[in-house]
């Protein structure tokens, strides 16, 4: 058993419409806010079109900066314009869930890098679990 410890973490918002700044982006608040409970810092945010590259390689910058865990938001459906899973798979991390029998929570993603770094895939009910 080892004892807990504090963690920072880096968020990666996906969404064309917060990224163009049509929409403002109310989830990370609330993430941030969650985390905080629980003595987890975000120390990195970064809000990204919903393209392949741009959440990569936002993913990618988030991890080589010290990050200790990733939480990703948006495009975590199984629509075919959502990439947020296939991104955070090619970013080179191992999925260990994606889909869970629950609501809410249904379409939750788990994943780890070699290193041990876990990421999430955040589906939208989080803001409101």
């Amino acid at each position: 058993l080892l004892p807990y410890r504090k963690m920072k973490a880096g968020v990666v918002t996906t969404g064309s419409e917060v990224y163009h700044g049509r929409i403002k982006d109310t989830f990370t608040p609330v993430i941030i806010n969650k985390l905080k409970e629980y003595g987890i810092e975000v120390c990195w945010h970064k809000i990204v079109d919903d393209k392949n590259e741009m959440i990569i390689d936002a993913i990618n910058e988030i991890k080589d900066s010290g990050a200790e865990m990733i939480l990703c938001t948006g495009g975590m459906s199984v629509d075919p314009d959502d990439l947020t899973p296939g991104a955070i798979k090619k970013s080179g991390a191992e999925i260990i869930t994606y889909g869970a029998p629950v609501l809410p929570g249904a379409m939750f993603l788990l994943g780890y890098f070699n290193d041990g770094t876990p990421i999430m895939g955040l589906p939208g009910c989080v803001m409101y679990s």
